[in-house]
């Protein structure tokens, strides 16, 4: 009988996409995960979050984009062990008995993803990477029983990919590192169903050009180009999409909902026994694994519907405006100089009728489009490393003047949020009796910004 990490399909499974045109699957053990109910339920949860309260394209799922990070991660393994093989070209090589532990990490790498992850784990304080890991190694699910079924151990071996420990950095670069599988899908994906044709790159130049050696992953000399367009693309993504203003408004307005949720939940649990149920565990902070594996977005947005009938006024309006897109306003500030106009304006904001801890936010988005290795830093980013012809390394901002222009500068913006209502009277009920309050307000914005 052949051993089941062995068992390939009779004939390969396709998975149609729009982005990698097909997915190949051919190993049993990869369609058995797919077909796991913690693997389906990602399904249920959207890769964008609020980002597709702004581009109305962005529903796409953690789902495809975990299959598309498999396929690109298949399609490494296939180049290194046609050109690169442990076999042709010796130490530093690629040994293909890797493949498998690899080809699941990069199914699974997403898979403890909660519903609009990020701004559910500020609240609730759940780590997405630690239940990924749990759901990897916890006996109760069904993704570890599939994993057990390779090997004793072999399920801790895949959870040690997500976590950086594999002893081979070849495997976990492939998954996690500056220019990895994860990062080239969701930059594609997420830039076809947004509609922004800047976020594009040469995927099928960069698989050409990538290749391993002792230390991990590196990238032809010649293909130097390619990895610098990906650069750029990931840079333009985060500062058109990521970073979007409304985006973020909506993810503020969805954070002071669960915020109050969680605050009405200490004063009058009943009422969430009524109609939240699967939340009650995350707003009691005792929740469990199964718990989790229960939330998704449908399940949240449900209760949100629910809670827009609620008698609690706060959480009714907070409801409404997350369900009937109605985000906060912002303008840029100056961090080091205007806290104090920002606690002036929070006063006005009350003066209206409107809560400022529900209704006004500061809101940080900074990233790093690329940053090499700086000894003096204290952080150890993986450096993206071109291999020349005589087969040394050299980092790649040290031979790219655009990657240089870039490398270790910060992008993003400080915004303070408010509501429409502050500088729109269209949309104020009460704006005749405190018109002088409105533009008192609306005098410290111009051109998008604090003054």
């Amino acid at each position: 009988m052949i051993p089941y990490r062995e068992q390939l399909l009779p004939l390969e499974k396709v998975f149609r996409d729009p982005v990698h045109n097909y997915i190949h699957v051919q190993h049993q053990v990869i369609l058995d995960l797919i077909n796991s109910k913690e693997f389906q339920r990602l399904r249920r949860i959207k890769q964008l979050g609020t980002n597709s309260f702004t581009f109305h394209g962005a529903e796409h799922s953690r789902f495809a984009h975990s299959l598309g990070v498999y396929e690109i991660a298949r399609r490494i393994c296939d180049i290194f062990a046609r050109n690169y093989s442990v076999e042709k070209i010796g130490p530093g090589g690629w040994d293909d008995q890797e493949r498998l532990v690899t080809l699941c990490a990069a199914l699974l790498h997403d898979v403890g993803h909660g519903p609009f992850s990020h701004t559910f784990e500020h609240i609730f304080h759940t780590d997405h990477e630690a239940i990924t890991v749990e759901i990897i190694t916890s006996p109760e699910t069904e993704v570890f029983q599939i994993l057990n079924r390779v090997a004793p151990g072999f399920p801790e071996q895949v959870a040690s990919v997500i976590t950086h420990d594999y002893p081979n950095p070849q495997v976990v670069q492939m998954i996690s590192s500056q220019i990895d599988a994860d990062r080239m899908d969701y930059l594609l994906r997420d830039a076809y169903f947004t509609g922004t044709e800047y976020g594009t790159f040469d995927l099928t130049r960069i698989l050409r050009v990538i290749r391993p050696y002792a230390g991990g992953i590196a990238f032809s000399y010649s293909g130097m180009h390619a990895v610098e367009d990906y650069i750029v693309s990931r840079y333009q993504m985060y500062v058109q999409v990521y970073f979007h203003k409304v985006s973020r408004g909506m993810e503020v307005m969805l954070e002071h909902l669960l915020d109050r949720a969680h605050e009405l939940y200490r004063e009058t649990p009943e009422i969430f026994a009524l109609h939240s149920q699967l939340l009650i565990p995350f707003l009691a902070e005792e929740f469990t694994l199964e718990d989790y594996l229960k939330l998704d977005d449908g399940v949240l947005t449900t209760y949100f519907i629910q809670w827009a009938d609620e008698q609690d006024l706060l959480l009714s309006d907070l409801a409404k405006r997350w369900l009937y897109r109605k985000p906060l306003k912002s303008a840029t500030f100056d961090e080091e100089h205007q806290w104090p106009l920002i606690k002036t304006l929070q006063g006005l904001v009350e003066e209206v009728g409107f809560d400022p801890n529900y209704y006004t936010a500061v809101n940080s988005s900074y990233d790093l489009p690329y940053d090499f290795y700086r000894p003096k830093s204290g952080v150890h980013r993986t450096q993206i490393e071109l291999q020349q012809n005589d087969g040394s390394l050299v980092e790649l901002s040290k031979v790219s003047q655009l990657v240089a222009a870039i490398a270790g500068q910060k992008t993003g913006d400080h915004r303070f949020y408010f509501p429409k209502e502050m500088v729109d009277p269209t949309s104020s009920n009460n704006y005749d009796l405190f018109s002088e309050t409105y533009q008192a307000f609306a005098a410290h914005i111009h051109n998008g910004a604090l003054v």
